[in-house]
């Protein structure tokens, strides 16, 4: 997908935002983007601006969840796993309320694949068993597969946002 593309999607899930209502003081996680996945800081800055509070993920090590820290647009980075851009570790550790998930691909069922390492899956997991939070994959519409070959460690999302549409995914199923 040309980058002119990819931009103009971003640009295009942001405008629509989030489908659920972020109260001033709420904590979102978001990402920073990796190559040429959607790039979901459009979507922050708005959340930013209307009083969320944002938190970017550290990976902490392999085979554990990963640590949400606070992060504000100009805070300082340092480089993590893979060259992602991490919060500093001197920033606060956060629980968010709603996690912006990236994916390689999802289906219709909430399920996601992500980048094979599972952090996302023990991240949510966590969260999930100390506190009510919302899921959100983030996503272009060519990235939906007929079916995610989901196994019982795999946490199911609550939406998908892509540039096309919001796909909401039953609690059953």
């Amino acid at each position: 997908m040309p980058a002119a593309e990819r931009q103009a999607g971003a640009e295009a899930l942001a405008a629509r935002g989030l489908p659920v209502a972020v109260r001033p003081g709420q904590i979102v996680s978001g990402f920073m983007p990796m190559k040429t996945e959607i790039n979901p800081l459009p979507l922050m800055r708005q959340l930013a601006a209307a009083g969320a509070q944002l938190a970017l993920p550290c990976i902490d090590g392999r085979g554990k969840p990963l640590i949400m820290r606070a992060y504000a647009f100009g805070d300082q980075f340092k480089s993590g796993q893979w060259g992602i851009r991490e919060p500093m570790p001197t920033a606060a550790e956060v629980k968010p309320d709603i996690l912006l998930v990236p994916l390689a691909c999802f289906d219709r069922a909430g399920h996601r694949i992500g980048y094979g390492a599972g952090y996302y899956d023990r991240t949510i997991a966590e969260l999930r068993a100390v506190k009510t939070i919302t899921t959100i994959g983030i996503a272009f519409a060519v990235q939906e597969i007929p079916q995610v070959p989901a196994t019982k460690h795999d946490q199911r999302l609550d939406f998908v946002l892509t540039e096309k549409e919001t796909i909401a995914f039953s609690k059953a199923g």
